[in-house]
């Protein structure tokens, strides 16, 4: 069986009211469509992302997906876009998502897969439990009633030559993909939606969605110390960014102290060891190796346990140079390393009023806390 998913993200998100399209917005450290991403990447889908290229490659960087197709005036043509760009790829099942709908609720793509066994499409929906009323001019005009009413949601399933015919039959105005199966008359199943797949429309949204996706979670805190020497002729780095100074720090690696505290950090608080186990001084292929490789790692780390970073926090300690004309550019980097927004990371110094090896200017050391969310 071969499952594709398009993810539309073409819109601009005009009710929610941000400087940017709600699909990138910052959710849990990450953009809202990278969520979105890895659900369907993980219920085995490959990736078709239907957008302006640009803002998708940045926020899904690292993870697999086909090249992004641009989207079109309405979500209809958006929608055919991705699924003309698919023929040559011909999967027997195509989903369709909403890049601002960040949680795909377990047990969803396989009921949905299920369901096409006897339709040509299927969507999750959740049941109205709420009294409708239809009101004009602030008065109410009638109730109506809710029986038999749902709410769609996606990811849409459908048997990828029914959807492609549906696109090509002429139906317009259509605001999701079933409309247009069933405006051709053709059977569409209903699954059981969930009240967590939630999409992302007004700012409020935002907040039921963190809650949404942090019940599970339980915090882990880490921390992490490291000590170079200063030495001649090496550069010097330190969280990612080289720092002109008359000495450089002395190691197997590019000898990044902060980064290497940090990367401890993590691995401690994910009870995954220290830097060393996973990056042994004694191999050869870590000479001179930038330390972001490093961090990346740590990072994926987390990713792979299903978790988050919550913040980190990075001490250097040292008489000089001075750090504070570099700690923004620092937060900067490890933020990027580690794909969070650069609000959850701080780098600070301070020193030892000139005691100890640091004092003397000899080496410099720092110490390092990261928390980070894993399922419960």
């Amino acid at each position: 069986m071969h499952l594709a998913a398009i993810l539309v993200a073409a819109g601009t998100g005009s009710r929610f009211g941000a400087d940017i399209p709600k699909q990138f917005l910052t959710l849990l450290g990450q953009p809202v469509i990278r969520h979105a991403a890895r659900a369907l990447i993980e219920a085995g889908a490959t990736l078709q992302p239907v957008g302006e290229a640009t803002p998708i490659a940045k926020a899904l960087e690292g993870l697999p997906h086909l090249p992004t197709v641009p989207g079109g005036a309405t979500r209809q043509e958006s929608v055919r876009a991705g699924l003309l760009a698919l023929r040559s790829f011909a999967p027997d099942f195509v989903l369709v998502h909403d890049a601002a709908r960040p949680v795909i609720p377990p047990g969803t793509v396989p009921a949905l897969l299920a369901a096409l066994s006897h339709a040509p499409g299927a969507i999750p929906a959740a049941p109205v439990a709420d009294t409708l009323k239809r009101a004009e001019n602030g008065l109410i005009l009638e109730t109506v009633p809710r029986e038999g009413l749902f709410r769609a949601q996606t990811p849409q399933a459908f048997r990828f030559p029914a959807l492609l015919a549906a696109h090509h039959a002429g139906v317009t105005g259509a605001t999701d993909d079933a409309s247009l199966l069933e405006a051709l008359g053709q059977s569409v199943a209903v699954v059981p939606g969930s009240e967590l797949n939630i999409k992302l429309t007004y700012p409020d949204d935002l907040a039921r969605l963190e809650a949404a996706m942090t019940i599970p979670m339980l915090p882990r805190a880490g921390t992490g110390f490291d000590v170079h020497v200063l030495t001649d002729n090496r550069p010097l780095v330190l969280c990612g960014v080289t720092v002109p100074h008359d000495k450089g720090l002395s190691g197997h690696s590019d000898a990044d102290v902060g980064i290497h505290a940090l990367c401890d950090a993590i691995y401690g608080a994910l009870a995954e060891g220290d830097i060393g186990r996973h990056f042994p001084p004694s191999e050869a292929s870590w000479k001179n190796a930038d330390s972001a490789l490093f961090l990346a790692h740590a990072a994926a780390r987390i990713a792979a346990r299903g978790g988050r970073l919550v913040n980190a926090d990075v001490t250097l300690i040292c008489e000089r140079p001075k750090i504070a004309p570099h700690a923004q550019a620092m937060r900067e980097r490890l933020a990027s390393i580690l794909g969070v927004d650069v609000g959850f990371v701080s780098v600070k110094a301070t020193t030892t009023e000139r005691l100890g090896f640091t004092g003397r200017g000899e080496g410099i050391a720092a110490q390092a806390v990261a928390m980070v969310l894993l399922p419960g």
